[in-house]
């Protein structure tokens, strides 16, 4: 039997080989995060386009990346930044991007640019926070890089404005890690050809093109893994597009071809309309999230494109598994009209709902959405439901849809177990068939909303336009 010294001797030794052991990884980490990335030097001289050319495209191509939401801070210039973005590590403020010399980008080369915009690298090798998404950035063509940075060195303003450094704490706040995630996750421009699907159709290749890159759809609806990074940047992994991630407070939803909770019902046209108007035939955009998309950017699209993106999305397969599914069912709609409200959730309904979305739950085309077989009802994450009826939403007021059109909440009239009978009924009616909602998750989300009512006790600055992201 050892003794208690023999005991301590050998505590002592496996103690300083686990230190040993771990200054070794640390050493081996920093290693990988500084070996600087070595990338293919872009040169302006191949243009071949005028200069008023390329200054055009590149504000197109800056609007259909929708620069200008996260990049304009509120009540501020655009592309000064200043916009708070509320990530899992604490808050970053978007950057000044116009060409200012002292505070913005107004010393970049081409290849400077092109090494943030694709590669998430700074001028001085630190790397970007992937709240901007150069995952998605890395898929543009040169072509399009070139003419997006002579629009922001020619055809943007340069205003001075200093940029906010980060809310985040120590030990989180180490720039070096990131470097260590990018390589780890971030694609290589370079390598993207070899790897990239072949579509046979160039309508929708166009629109593969903007999702994937320019639009940065994955951004929000592909669920991350615990390392936040995207599971999949197309479709060649089943996660991409899957929706549920949680952006400002709303569940980003299923763009794959499920019947229920995704796009599989809808149309080609109901979808451009979407991009377009902000509202559809039968379905409209939620959220101040996805409003901004559409009032920044996809409104402004050419007609083509628009196309293009919604053929994309409607060529993309079911997610397999999906927890929710719908067919016609007349039933309810049969029992309301007759006066028959058997249950509270029925009661609530007509006192509240049905003025709007009508009995029969197909609401008002072009004013009122349907809500029998409507993918925000049926998602997996009944988040955006419970939100929509505690806090209500508008449309976006676009071009194409100069009315906003609105619902009002219900925070103050509906308890917490009524939202949960409100909100199952719903889910559980006209054919719907999706999981009950939980007075746990109701009095997680009205509590949420409370803080964000509240800059004191979200512990976000007051005078700062704020986002969430998990980018």
């Amino acid at each position: 039997m050892r003794s208690p010294e023999q005991i301590i001797a050998v505590m002592r030794r496996v103690f300083l080989s686990l230190i040993a052991v771990a200054v070794v990884a640390l050493l081996a980490a920093l290693t990988f995060a500084w070996l600087p990335t070595t990338t293919r030097v872009m040169s302006a001289a191949a243009a071949t386009e005028q200069h008023a050319a390329l200054v055009e495209k590149g504000r197109y191509l800056a609007t259909a990346g929708d620069c200008i939401a996260c990049h304009t801070g509120a009540g501020r210039q655009a592309y000064v930044g200043g916009l708070a973005l509320a990530s899992p590590v604490g808050i970053i403020y978007s950057s000044n991007i116009t060409p200012d010399r002292d505070s913005g980008i107004g010393n970049y080369s081409l290849n400077d640019f092109d090494r943030v915009l694709r590669h998430g690298i700074l001028p001085s090798g630190k790397t970007l926070y992937p709240a901007m998404p150069y995952p998605s950035y890395a898929r543009l063509r040169d072509e399009d890089v070139l003419a997006i940075y002579i629009y922001f060195m020619h055809g943007v303003k340069p205003v001075h404005a200093e940029n906010r450094a980060s809310e985040i704490r120590w030990p989180l706040s180490m720039r070096w890690p990131l470097a260590i995630w990018r390589k780890l996750f971030a694609p290589d421009p370079d390598q993207l050809p070899s790897v990239a699907i072949h579509y046979s159709d160039p309508v929708v290749e166009r629109g593969a093109y903007l999702v994937q890159g320019l639009g940065h759809c994955g951004s929000c609806h592909t669920p991350r893994a615990l390392t936040l990074q995207e599971k999949a940047l197309d479709e060649s992994g089943a996660a991409y597009l899957t929706g549920g991630q949680i952006i400002d407070g709303w569940s980003a939803v299923n763009l794959r071809g499920n019947g229920a909770d995704g796009l599989g019902t809808w149309a080609k046209q109901d979808l451009a309309d979407l991009l377009r108007k902000g509202h559809s035939a039968s379905h409209a955009v939620i959220g101040s999230a996805m409003s901004d998309v559409v009032v920044h950017s996809t409104q402004y699209l050419y007609d083509d494109d628009l196309d293009a993106m919604a053929a994309y999305l409607k060529s993309l397969p079911p997610e397999r598994n999906a927890a929710s599914t719908f067919a016609v069912n007349p039933a309810t709609a049969r029992a309301l009209q007759a006066g028959i409200n058997d249950t509270r959730g029925a009661e609530l309904y007509v006192d509240n709902c049905a003025a709007c979305h009508r009995t029969d739950g197909e609401g008002y085309m072009r004013v009122f959405p349907e809500i029998a077989g409507n993918s925000t009802v049926l998602s997996a994450d009944a988040t955006s439901l419970i939100r929509l009826i505690l806090v209500g939403s508008s449309s976006p007021v676009t071009a194409g849809a100069p009315s906003r059109l609105g619902m009002p909440g219900f925070a103050s009239r509906l308890s917490d177990a009524e939202v949960v009978k409100l909100a199952t009924f719903i889910r559980q009616s006209w054919g719907n068939h999706a999981a009950r909602v939980t007075v746990g998750s109701v009095k997680s989300i009205r509590n949420s909303i409370t803080r964000e009512s509240n800059p004191r006790l979200s512990g976000t600055r007051a005078d700062a336009g704020v986002a969430n992201s998990s980018r």
